[in-house]
């Protein structure tokens, strides 16, 4: 498991072996890729990012130490510099979570949680399906509310309650909980770190999630609490006869207090109402996609800091998880090293080779191997690593439909393992304080490994059915992009091309839904470099732009000469406006 006092009283022969390891590790992805198809840029940040997984794996107490050095590394070589450190390091994201954590802390103390707690306890009628069913279908929501760790903590303090009643051994109720936890934090952008972070990168919107997330992820929850009441049968009949012997002794459960919760009702109601309403507030007042969205729990915390300026010091000092943050600041700079070197073209050269453009395949692949990395790495590392290379291979699909099977692969893959998820790592810890049991690796293997996979199965399935009824987002391409070379092709791709128009005699190929009337063909040239151009059917009556504009459209491959065989249909325009102007 990962724990920081294990990493810290490591014995020096331990110590030594692992960072062998590590060192190994690293160098062989370096080595390896310079060798092969990187360069030294390339392969260093490679290097930099496995030496970064190595480090989590095996000092998972030194991860922020090793980040640090892994940041030095690429500076001093060159393969970052600081501007790209700056934008890759996502700040945004980072407030985004500072400010959510202030919010949970301030429900804390409100006592949003404990009446969430008592509301489960007082259910009439109680049994162990009901109970179990209740509990984990609850901490999954809140899950999606606020995050997955404050969940289970929750949620995992009343199992133990009421287990401790019942004199049951709690591992089986824990084990159900934060299965179906990892699996509801897909829900939305708030359930965990990756879910913003994807949101960001993806130019996804609350909405969004709402819209093709949150329903598939109530489907495979549905499912997965299915499996586990079958797998735990046994357990929830001795519950039944316990709860049955204590009733009838008159005791009750737990004692039920009067808990002050509308304070804190309101805060976490209001906060996702701001939230859910961020992409009408940015249309209405013209603001950038997702800036409502990013600086709405600011906003929250803010207000509560103010109203409660006695505990603001203590938010922002104890609830904020400043060592996680700073981690996740450097991570998320590292793998945009991946972009800025551009090893996330190559990735997804690779990519297409091997699946081609069907989403047919590349959305069971990218759920496939994020589950799997994220069961034994922090999931955040390869959703870090993974959002360059989908950005890449939006150029040519429908990307939709990639990043949620990045959020699904990420989510539903921290169920695999017991170091799968904080959240895993968290109920554990506190299984082991509050009761001394213990799970081993395959106990938990056997069905987190089958409840992945039948959430995933549901994902899967389920974003292939969808994928026909997702809008194909306008994607911003580069001309390397469009040279054959690259082995891309496109069949009515939404594009976004900057680049400068001028007219051009040459006759328009044939091409799908078009009407060749209404078109005049011109040429559209990199701003960069005047050769890189392709031909582009222009609207009549649309006047030709002077200067370098950004042109959306339709892209289509066809069969011409020379080293750019595409045609662009036009859809519209706009001036891009000199840099310092």
């Amino acid at each position: 498991m990962h724990d920081e006092a294990a990493s810290a009283s490591m014995s020096v022969k331990a110590l030594l072996s692992r960072f062998g390891i590590l060192l190994a590790a690293s160098l062989a992805a370096g080595l390896g890729g310079g060798l092969t198809v990187l360069d030294s840029h390339q392969a260093t940040a490679c290097a930099v990012f496995v030496g970064i997984i190595f480090g989590t794996l095996f000092f998972w107490g030194f991860r922020l130490a090793i980040a640090f050095l892994g940041l030095a590394v690429l500076i001093f070589t060159n393969s970052l510099n600081i501007p790209q450190f700056v934008t890759s390091s996502s700040l945004e994201v980072i407030l985004f979570l500072v400010g959510m954590m202030v919010i949970v802390g301030a429900l804390r103390d409100l006592g949003f949680f404990t009446w969430i707690v008592q509301l489960i306890v007082a259910m009439p009628n109680l049994t162990g399906r009901k109970f179990i069913t209740v509990t984990a279908i609850a901490s999954a929501l809140l899950a999606c509310a606020v995050d997955e760790v404050t969940s289970i903590i929750f949620v995992s303090t009343l199992i133990f309650q009421v287990c401790d009643r019942l004199k049951l051994n709690p591992t089986p109720y824990i084990l159900i909980a934060v299965l179906c936890t990892n699996v509801g934090s897909a829900g939305t952008m708030m359930g965990n770190p990756v879910g913003i972070y994807i949101g960001t990168k993806g130019m996804l919107t609350f909405g969004d999630f709402m819209l093709w997330a949150f329903p598939l992820m109530l489907v495979a929850l549905f499912a997965t609490v299915g499996l586990t009441l079958f797998y735990f049968r046994r357990q929830l009949r001795e519950f039944d006869v316990q709860l049955k012997d204590r009733l009838a002794q008159g005791l009750t459960l737990a004692p039920l207090v009067k808990v002050p919760y509308k304070q804190g009702l309101l805060l976490i109601t209001l906060t996702i109402l701001a939230i859910a309403s961020h992409h009408p507030l940015e249309n209405l007042f013209g603001l950038a996609k997702n800036s409502v969205l990013l600086i709405t729990p600011l906003v929250c915390a803010g207000i509560v800091m103010i109203l409660k300026q006695n505990r603001a010091r203590h938010y922002i000092e104890q609830e904020v998880d400043w060592w996680t943050l700073l981690f996740f600041m450097l991570l998320f700079a590292v793998a945009g090293t991946l972009e800025y070197t551009h090893v996330d073209r190559v990735m997804a050269h690779y990519f297409t080779g091997a699946c081609g453009n069907s989403a047919g395949i590349l959305v069971p692949f990218i759920f496939v191997v994020s589950a799997i990395g994220s069961a034994f790495i922090d999931n955040v590392i390869f959703v870090a690593a993974f959002c360059p290379v989908i950005e890449q291979l939006s150029g040519s699909i429908k990307d939709l439909p990639l990043w949620w099977a990045l959020l699904f692969g990420a989510c539903f893959g921290g169920n695999i393992t017991m170091i799968g998820s904080t959240a895993n790592i968290v109920a554990l810890g506190m299984l082991e304080k509050r009761s001394g049991s213990h799970i081993t690796f395959f106990q938990w293997f056997r069905i987190g490994a089958l409840s992945t996979v039948l959430a995933g199965t549901v994902a899967v399935v389920g974003l292939l059915f969808l994928e026909p009824l997702m809008p194909d987002r306008h994607a911003s391409v580069k001309f390397e992009a469009l040279q054959r070379a690259s082995g891309k092709n496109f069949d009515n791709k939404n594009v976004i091309l900057t680049g400068r128009i001028t007219p051009s005699t040459a006759p328009l190929p044939v091409l799908k839904e078009f009407t060749p009337s209404a078109y005049r063909t011109v040429r559209l040239s990199s701003a960069e470099d005047a050769e890189a151009a392709i031909l582009a059917a222009w609207p009549l009556d649309t006047e030709l732009p002077a200067g370098i504009s950004a042109v959306q459209g339709r892209l289509q491959t066809v069969d011409l000469p020379g080293k750019y065989p595409h045609v662009l249909i036009v859809e519209q325009s706009a001036p891009v406006k000199a840099a310092g102007k």
